[in-house]
C-alpha cells in the first residue's frame, strides 16, 4: 500500500543531453497530474503524463522536466561539397600555370569561404520521448520507495485503530444485555411503586423488556461493523490501490456506528458509540493520505 505523498528525482546524461525529471504528489480525490518543461519540448507534456498514469492511481503530481544540452550538442556541422571542389580545381590550376608547389591540404580548403556551415539540429520528437520516458522511470523508483514507507506507516495506524474498535463493539455487545436487564429492573420497580400493594403481572414485564429489546437491539450493526473490519484489514494487505474503496467502506462503518448511537438509549453505550466515531473518523482522516 502507498502513500500519495512522495518525491523522487533522477538525472541522466543521454544522447548529448543531461535530463533532470523530478516528481512530487500530495492528497487528491483523482490523478491530477501537470507537466512544467522547457517550451521547445512541450510535446513532452502527454507523455510525461501518460507514463504516470501508469504508475500512479491518484494524486495531485507535478512533473519538472529540465534538458540540459550540451556545449555544440545541437549543432551539425556540414561541407559544402560542390564549392570544395571549384576552389580545389582553381588551386590546382593556379599550381600548374605558374609552377608552385601544390601543397593544398584539408585544413587550407576548409578555411576557404564556406565550405564549412553549421546548422541547429532539430530534435527528434520520438527520441526525446524515449530519453524522458526513461529518466522518469528512475525518478519513480524513489518516488515509490517514499510512498512505500509512508503507506507502511499508514496501514499499521489504521490497523491500530481497527482493533480498538473492534474492542469497543465487543463492549457493546456485552453491555447490550445487561442495558435490557437494568430496564426490566427498573420497570418493575416503578410499577411496584405505582401499584403498592396491587400485584404485578410479571407476564406484562416481560412483554414490555422484550419490546424494549427488540427495539434498541444492536446485533446486526455491530455483526455488519465486525465485518466491514475484516474487509478493512484484508484491503490493508492488497497491493492495488485501494483508497477509494476504503473510503467507501469507511462512510459505511460511520453509518452502523451511527446506528446504534441511535438505538444505544444508555449512557455508557453512548459513550462507548462516540468513541468508535472517533476512530472512526481517524482511520478517515488518514485513509485520505493513501492511493
Amino acid at each position: 500500500m502507498k502513500s500519495m505523498t512522495g518525491y523522487g528525482r533522477a538525472r541522466e546524461q543521454l544522447d548529448g543531453k543531461t535530463i533532470t525529471v523530478e516528481l512530487r504528489a500530495v492528497n487528491h480525490r483523482y490523478l491530477d497530474c501537470t507537466v512544467k518543461a522547457p517550451r521547445q519540448y512541450g510535446f513532452l507534456d502527454e507523455a510525461v503524463k501518460k507514463a504516470a498514469a501508469s504508475r500512479i492511481s491518484r494524486g495531485k503530481v507535478e512533473v519538472f522536466v529540465g534538458v540540459e544540452v550540451q556545449e555544440g550538442g545541437d549543432v551539425a556541422v556540414t561541407v559544402n561539397h560542390a564549392l570544395a571542389e571549384r576552389y580545389l580545381e582553381a588551386l590546382h590550376e593556379i599550381a600548374d600555370k605558374y609552377g608552385l608547389r601544390d601543397d593544398v591540404t584539408v585544413t587550407s580548403l576548409a578555411k576557404m569561404p564556406d565550405v564549412l556551415g553549421s546548422e541547429r539540429i532539430e530534435q527528434d520528437a520520438d527520441a526525446m520521448i524515449r530519453d524522458v520516458t526513461a529518466v522518469f522511470e528512475k525518478a519513480c523508483a524513489g518516488f515509490d520507495e517514499m510512498r512505500l514507507r509512508e503507506g507502511e506507516k499508514l496501514a499499521e495506524d489504521v490497523k491500530g485503530r481497527c482493533a480498538a474498535i473492534g474492542r469497543m463493539v465487543g463492549e457493546v455487545e456485552a453491555r447490550s444485555p445487561e442495558r435490557v436487564r437494568e430496564y426490566r429492573e427498573k420497570l418493575l420497580a416503578r410499577m411496584q411503586e405505582v401499584l403498592a400493594d396491587t400485584s404485578i403481572d410479571e407476564t406484562r414485564i416481560l412483554t414490555e423488556a422484550a419490546v424494549y429489546a427488540d427495539k434498541t437491539a444492536v446485533d446486526e450493526e455491530t455483526v455488519r461493523l465486525r465485518s466491514h473490519l475484516h474487509q478493512l484489514d484484508a484491503m490493508l494487505r492488497e497491493t492495488q490501490p485501494v483508497g477509494r474503496k476504503l473510503d467507501f467502506l469507511v462512510q459505511e462503518m460511520n453509518r452502523e456506528a451511527n446506528t446504534i448511537g441511535s438505538k444505544a438509549n444508555d449512557v455508557e453505550m453512548a459513550r462507548i458509540v462516540v468513541d468508535i466515531k472517533s476512530e472512526i473518523e481517524k482511520i478517515r482522516e488518514q485513509i485520505q493520505n493513501i492511493e
